[in-house]
């Protein structure tokens, strides 16, 4: 349920809930009231934010010719777009949100080579403002297959998340499924999916990344 890269990178938060936590029930135990009803509160915070780096594992299909999910979330979008970092083509791009409740690493939705991992500086507007593709910071990953499919997925940074985290980098190869990244506190993933693939799930469905199936390949 949890793995010690995903706590490490959650470090600092859990640490600036976690000391208050201890100092205030020490001044509970002190004899001021007041201070238990504090240490509840910053304990309550405290497991929110272990709960949020939480890394479980998950049964990816065995087909070969399926597209997973790479994160956690509500699909708020499914639309025909330009994709001219790593496709360069018209694509159908899937969107799912990810609220703080939800489980924050990415997969890899095919397996194959990292062929493209590019920067892009921005802002941090609310991840579900339409806006978000053109201007918020994001990180875009290409991902392409032995036999040539080609998928790319785009990170990106939300109004709360200001830390995109990459694990991969160019070059790496991923089994479908593997972690190669996560966002911090609220954000957003696209999939870009290429001509001849069939996208297999809609707008307010729930996806659980490295398990629910985005699309097939016909």
């Amino acid at each position: 349920m949890f793995t010690a890269r995903t706590l490490w990178e959650g470090r600092w938060p859990l640490l600036v809930s976690a000391v208050p936590t201890v100092v205030f029930f020490w001044v509970g135990v002190t004899g001021r009231g007041w201070g238990w009803v504090a240490g509840g509160v910053f304990a309550v915070l405290f497991a929110f934010v272990v709960a949020f780096f939480r890394d479980p594992e998950r049964a990816t299909s065995a087909d070969l010719r399926v597209i997973i999910a790479p994160a956690d979330g509500r699909i708020v979008e499914v639309r025909t777009v330009a994709e001219p970092h790593f496709l360069k083509c018209e694509a159908r791009m899937v969107a799912i949100f990810l609220s703080v409740f939800d489980v924050h690493v990415q997969r890899a939705p095919i397996a194959g080579e990292i062929k493209l991992v590019k920067y892009v500086p921005g802002k941090f507007l609310d991840a579900r403002s339409p806006k978000v593709s053109e201007e918020n910071e994001n990180r875009i990953i290409g991902i392409e297959t032995p036999d040539g499919l080609r998928v790319t997925v785009r990170q990106i940074a939300g109004l709360i998340a200001r830390r995109i985290i990459g694990w991969a980098d160019t070059g790496a190869r991923l089994e479908r499924g593997e972690r190669f990244g996560m966002i911090r506190f609220g954000s957003r993933v696209e999939t870009f999916l290429p001509p001849g693939t069939t996208v297999l799930v809609k707008v307010g469905d729930y996806a659980k990344g490295g398990e629910t199936i985005l699309a097939r390949q016909r």
